[in-house]
C-alpha cells in the first residue's frame, strides 16, 4: 500500500542535547570536521549509513541512546565546546569587519572603498552539501563555495535561489551502460532548512502575477550557511494549481515556458523574498545585487518596478530607476558558448510582461523587450536573450577566468560595436574553491603537525617545504586507499543496480589499487568536455592501464543532462570500455557524481585530467580542488589552467585549436595526452628512492601547493569580488541614490549625450616635435581639433591611443592618454593636446578618439558611442 501523504516527524531531544539541533541546523557542519565528529559520536554506524546527514541521524537515533548521551559528561563537554565554537564563528569580527572599520558607514578601511551593508547573491543552483541536493554541476558548486567563503570572511551576503522538490536527478546505469534518471522527492522537513515565518507564525510567502490565471505563490525556506542565509523559493504549496506547483519541480527541466517561469520566480520573486526577509528579521536590505549567470536577470526588472510604482517612496521615471538599479548590480557570465545562454521566444516574454497582467506591473513591456533584444549584427530579433539583458541591467560584469573574460568580450562585442574587443567592459575574476570543504582533513593534519592553522593561509603555504616527504607520501597513499575503498563500494552498488548477482562481482574486490598511479576525470558530460577523448586509441590506452612496470588507473564520473542523448552515448561508450574484463580493475565509471563522491575523489587522485575543446571551459574548478590536495593537473590550457600553469605545477596538453577537422584535432590531442602519461607522468610517479618515495614527484607536488594554493581559494575570489565589484558598486549606488538626484542627473546626461553624439567628430589632428627621423626618447606633441556640437569639454575625454603599429597600421598593445583642453573656439569647437615620449624603437602609430566622460560611468565604453579620427 502506498501512503497518500508523507511527512517527516522531527525528534524531541533531551534538554542537555538541544545544542545538537542548532549544530544540525547550520550547514557549517558540512565543512567543519570537529562538528562532524560530534555527530559521529552520537552513533558512528548511523552517521555513516545516513551519508553524514545530521538531520537524518537525529531522526534515527534511538531514545535510549539519546538518554545515554544526555548523561555522558564527556560527550556533553564536546557538545558545549562545539556550540560555543559555532557561536563564536557566527558573531566575531572577521576579515570584512576588520577591513571595513565601520560597515554601516562609507568607511573603506584598508580596502579603500565602500562596504556594502549587504549583498544579494542570486543563482539558480547552490551546491552546499550532498544532503541538500540543489545543484547540477560547476555553477552550483561555485555558488555554494562563494557563500561559504563569504561566511568565513564575514562578508554580509544573502543567497537567493529556488528549492527544487526533486533536485537535479539521481544517475544510474542500465545493463548496457545507458544513463538512467530517477527523481527522488525531497521533504523539506527532513532537510537542514527552516521556513521563514511572519510574526504570527504563519509561513512567509511572495506572489507573482502570471498571465491567464491566479498569482503564483511561493513560500521561503532558509538554509543557514555559516553566517550567510540562503533563501529558497518553493511553489509546492496548497492553493497553487498543479502547473504552478510544478514550477520548482526540478533543476533545468521542462520546456521554454517552464524555464521562463522558474527564472521569473528566481529574479522577481527573489527580490520580493529578500524584502520579506529584511522586514521579518530586521536584516539590512542589500545594497548590491549579484546575478550569478543570466537565469536571475529578471531581478533588475523587479527593482525598476519597485522604484517606478513607488511602494512608499518617491516615484521615479524608468530611465532614473534603470540607473539606480544598474549602479548596484553585478552580472557574472559563466558560459563561453552562445548555446549555453537562455534565449526565450520574444512573444513568450511579451506575454508574461504584458500591460495590466504582467509579472512586473508598471514596467512598460516594450522596455522589457528592448533590454533582452539581440538588436545587433548577427542577432536574432525573434528571441529574448537573458545574458544580453544581464549586461544591460548591470553596470559591472565579469567572466570567471582571464581567458573566459577574453572569450566573453568576443561573444558580446556586438553590444559595444564601436569599440575593439579588448575594450568591451567585461572584466574577469577567476573562480576559487572553498578549501575547508574540499581538502582532506589529513592534509590539514600535516600542517597542524607543523603548528600551522589554515586560517592563516600565508603561513600555511610557507610550511609546505618543511613537511617530511615520507609523511606527505604516506598521507597520499592513505587518501588513495580511501578512494579505492569508496570506489569499490560504489562500483558494486552500480553493478547490482544493473542486474548483476553478488556471486559474479568478486572481481570488484580487486578493482583499483592504492599503489597505482591514479588519474581522475569527473565533470558534467556535454560534448565539448570530451569525456571519451582518452578512448581515441583504445589499444594504446589499454597498454597504459596494463603496463607491468608502470600501470595507470582511471576513476571517471559525470552526469549528462537528461535531454542530451549525445552526452549519454559518450557515457555509454566509456562504460562499455570500462566493463571489459581485461581492464575493469584499472578503469571504473562511478555513477551519480555529487559532492559526497567528490570529497574522497579529489584527494585520492594523483593526477586530475581535463581535456575540453579550448576555449570552451569557462573556468573549471575541479582541478583546483585536486591541486589543494596535492594532485597534479594534466589539462588543456583552458579556463583557469591557461592562467596559472607555470610549466612546473602540472602538465599542459598541447591543443590543435586551428584545425578545422574535429576528428583530426581529437586524434592529435589524444596522442599528446597518451605521450605525456607514458613518457613523463608515469616515469616520474614510479621513480622512487630507497624509501619508496618519488622525490621528483614530490617536488612538483610541493611546487603545486605553493604556486596554486593561495590563488585557487574561494576566499581570494570573494575578496576580489568585494574589492573590484561589490565595493565600487555600493559606492556608486550611494552617490546616485541620495534622494535620487544623482541618478536623475546621470539619466538625463546619458540621454543628452546620446542625442548630441552625432555632432561629435575629430576634425583634424596635428603631430609635431619628432622631425623626419624620430628616435627613442623624442617627445611627440599631438594636437586634436574636435567639434562637440551641443556638448561641452566636461562631457568627454579626448584620448590619444599610441603604440606599435603592424603592417596594416593596426595598433598593438596601445597606450591611452587623455589630451588636455588647450583652447575653445566658436560653434562648439575645441583643441586638445599632450606630449608623449617615444619609448620603444620600431613601427609606431597613433590615433585620436572622443568618448563620453562622467564620474558615474564604470567604463568609457558604457554608452557604446565613440568618435574616431
Amino acid at each position: 500500500m502506498r501512503a497518500i501523504r508523507r511527512f517527516t516527524v522531527r525528534p524531541v531531544l533531551p534538554e542537555p542535547l538541544r545544542a545538537l539541533d542548532a549544530l544540525a541546523g547550520n550547514l557549517r557542519w558540512s565543512w567543519h570536521p570537529p562538528t562532524q565528529d560530534v555527530f559521529a559520536a552520537v552513533d558512528a554506524q548511523l552517521w555513516e549509513s545516513t551519508g553524514h546527514d545530521p538531520v537524518r541521524l537525529l531522526g534515527g537515533v534511538s531514545r535510549s541512546r539519546l538518554e545515554e548521551l544526555a548523561a555522558d559528561e564527556d560527550f556533553l563537554g564536546r557538545l558545549r565546546a562545539a556550540e560555543a565554537d559555532l557561536q563564536s564563528y557566527l558573531t566575531e569580527d572577521r576579515w570584512y569587519q576588520r577591513a571595513f572599520a565601520d560597515v554601516a558607514d562609507a568607511s573603506g578601511g584598508s580596502t579603500g572603498g565602500v562596504a556594502p551593508r549587504a549583498v544579494g547573491y542570486f543563482s539558480p543552483e547552490f551546491g552546499i552539501t550532498a544532503v541538500l541536493p540543489q545543484y547540477s554541476g560547476g555553477l552550483g558548486i561555485l555558488a555554494g563555495d562563494h557563500l561559504k567563503a563569504a561566511s568565513d570572511l564575514g562578508v554580509p551576503i544573502i543567497g537567493v535561489g529556488l528549492f527544487y522538490k526533486h533536485g537535479y536527478f539521481r544517475q544510474s546505469l542500465s545493463r548496457d551502460g545507458w544513463q538512467q534518471e530517477t527523481y527522488p522527492v525531497l521533504d523539506p522537513d527532513g532537510l537542514p532548512i527552516s521556513a521563514l515565518r511572519e510574526a504570527d507564525g504563519t509561513p512567509a510567502t511572495i506572489s507573482i502575477a502570471l498571465p491567464g490565471g491566479p498569482d503564483l505563490v511561493a513560500r521561503i525556506w532558509v538554509a543557514s550557511v555559516g553566517r550567510v542565509p540562503l533563501l529558497m523559493l518553493d511553489t509546492d504549496i496548497e492553493g497553487n494549481p498543479d502547473h504552478y506547483v510544478d514550477v520548482t519541480d526540478r533543476l533545468y527541466g521542462g520546456n521554454s515556458e517552464h524555464r521562463l517561469r522558474q527564472e521569473l520566480l528566481l529574479g522577481v520573486g527573489g527580490v520580493r523574498a529578500l524584502r520579506a526577509y529584511s522586514r521579518i528579521t530586521g536584516a539590512p536590505a542589500p545594497e548590491v545585487f549579484h546575478t550569478n549567470e543570466g537565469h536571475a536577470g529578471f531581478l533588475g526588472l523587479e527593482r525598476i518596478r519597485e522604484l517606478t510604482v513607488a511602494e512608499g517612496g518617491p516615484r521615479l521615471d524608468f530611465e532614473t530607476a534603470l540607473e539606480v538599479g544598474r549602479a548596484s548590480t553585478v552580472f557574472t557570465t559563466h558560459t563561453p558558448v552562445p548555446a549555453g545562454i537562455d534565449r526565450f521566444p520574444r512573444t513568450l516574454v511579451e506575454q508574461y510582461f504584458a500591460e495590466g497582467s504582467g509579472a512586473t506591473p508598471g514596467v512598460p513591456v516594450e522596455r522589457v523587450l528592448a533590454l533582452g533584444a539581440e538588436d545587433y549584427a548577427g542577432g536574432d530579433p525573434s528571441v529574448f536573450n537573458m545574458a544580453v539583458m544581464g549586461f544591460r541591467l548591470a553596470q559591472r560584469a565579469n567572466g570567471v577566468s582571464l581567458l573566459h573574460g577574453q572569450v566573453s568580450r568576443g561573444m558580446f562585442n556586438g553590444l559595444w560595436p564601436a569599440f575593439d574587443e579588448a575594450e568591451v567592459p567585461i572584466g574577469s575574476i577567476t573562480n576559487g574553491v572553498h578549501a575547508p570543504t574540499w581538502v582532506a582533513r589529513e592534509m590539514f593534519g600535516l600542517a597542524a603537525e607543523q603548528g600551522v592553522d589554515f586560517d592563516d593561509p600565508d603561513t600555511f603555504w610557507a610550511i609546505v617545504d618543511k613537511v617530511p616527504g615520507d609523511q606527505v607520501w604516506a598521507v597520499k597513499r592513505r587518501l588513495r586507499e580511501r578512494l579505492v575503498l569508496d570506489a569499490r563500494r560504489r562500483l558494486c552498488e552500480s553493478w547490482e543496480n544493473r542486474g548483476a548477482a553478488k556471486a559474479e562481482l568478486g572481481w570488484v574486490d580487486e578493482a583499483l589499487s592504492p599503489d597505482v598511479l591514479t588519474i581522475g576525470f569527473a565533470r558534467r558530460v556535454p560534448s565539448y568536455k570530451r569525456l571519451t577523448l582518452m578512448l581515441r586509441d583504445p589499444a594504446r590506452l589499454k597498454r597504459l592501464l596494463l603496463d607491468p612496470e608502470r600501470p595507470v588507473q582511471l576513476v571517471i564520473a559525470g552526469k549528462s543532462h537528461p535531454a542530451d542523448d549525445g552526452g549519454k552515448r559518450l557515457i555509454q561508450e566509456m562504460v562499455r570500455f570500462a566493463d571489459d574484463p581485461e581492464v575493469r580493475h584499472r578503469i571504473v565509471f562511478l555513477p551519480n557524481y555529487d559532492i559526497a563522491m567528490a570529497q574522497p575523489l579529489y584527494p585520492g587522485c594523483d593526477v586530475w585530467l581535463n581535456n575540453p575543446l579550448r576555449p570552451y571551459e569557462a573556468c573549471g574548478t575541479s582541478g583546483m580542488k585536486s591541486a589543494l590536495n596535492g594532485g597534479l593537473n594534466l589539462s588543456i590550457l583552458d579556463g583557469w589552467w591557461d592562467e596559472w600553469y607555470d610549466g612546473q605545477n602540472g602538465w599542459a596538453i598541447p591543443s590543435a585549436d586551428g584545425l578545422d577537422d574535429p576528428d583530426r584535432r581529437d586524434d592529435l590531442e589524444a596522442s599528446a595526452l597518451y605521450d605525456l602519461i607514458e613518457n613523463e607522468i608515469a616515469p616520474r610517479f614510479y621513480d622512487v628512492d630507497e624509501d619508496g618515495v618519488p622525490t621528483r614527484w614530490l617536488e612538483m607536488l610541493r611546487h603545486t601547493l605553493k604556486s596554486l594554493g593561495p590563488k585557487v581559494l574561494a576566499t581570494r575570489m570573494v575578496r576580489d569580488y568585494v574589492r573590484q565589484l561589490y565595493s565600487p558598486a555600493a559606492g556608486n549606488a550611494r552617490s546616485l541614490n541620495s534622494d535620487y538626484a544623482g541618478a536623475r542627473d546621470l539619466a538625463a546626461w546619458k540621454q543628452r549625450v546620446k542625442g548630441a553624439w552625432s555632432q561629435v567628430r575629430v576634425e583634424h589632428v596635428e603631430g609635431s616635435g619628432v622631425g623626419d627621423a624620430p628616435q627613442v626618447g623624442d617627445l611627440l606633441s599631438v594636437r586634436a581639433f574636435v567639434a562637440l556640437g551641443e556638448l561641452s569639454p566636461d562631457d568627454v575625454d579626448v584620448q590619444l591611443l599610441y603604440g606599435r603599429a603592424d603592417a596594416d597600421d593596426l595598433l598593438r598593445d596601445s597606450t591611452c592618454t587623455v589630451l588636455d583642453l588647450t583652447e575653445s573656439y566658436e560653434a562648439g569647437r575645441h583643441s586638445f593636446g599632450a606630449q608623449v615620449a617615444l619609448e620603444q624603437a620600431g613601427p609606431f602609430g597613433y590615433t585620436v578618439r572622443v568618448v563620453p566622460r562622467n564620474g558615474h560611468l564604470a567604463s568609457y565604453a558604457e554608452l557604446g558611442v565613440v568618435s574616431t579620427a
